[in-house]
C-alpha cells in the first residue's frame, strides 16, 4: 500500500468525515480511496452522452459507416453527393 502525506482544505476534510460517516469507513484513507474508485470509472470509462448518441446516429444514417467494395463506388459515392449538394 502507497502512503501519502496530503494537505487538503478544511471543506475537503469536512467531506471526507461525511463519506467515513455514510459508508461506515474506519479512517479517512479509505473514504479517500472510495471516492478515487468512484470518479475513477467515470473519468476512465465515461458513459456515452445521448447528444454523442444522437450524433452517432446521425452518422450512420448520412452512410458514413457504410463499407465499400472498391476504389469506384467510393469515387461514385462523393461524387454523387457532391453534386447533391450543388443543387
Amino acid at each position: 500500500m502507497i502512503q501519502a502525506m496530503i494537505e487538503i482544505p478544511n471543506e475537503a476534510n469536512q467531506i471526507l468525515n461525511i463519506i467515513k460517516a455514510r459508508y461506515n469507513l474506519k479512517t479517512k484513507s479509505e473514504a479517500i480511496a472510495k471516492i478515487v474508485m468512484e470518479c475513477g470509472a467515470n473519468i476512465i470509462e465515461p458513459e456515452l452522452r445521448p447528444e454523442y448518441l444522437q450524433k452517432l446516429r446521425k452518422i450512420e444514417e448520412e452512410g458514413y459507416g457504410e463499407t465499400l467494395n472498391s476504389i469506384e463506388q467510393l469515387r461514385k459515392k462523393i461524387e454523387k453527393r457532391q453534386n447533391a449538394r450543388k443543387i
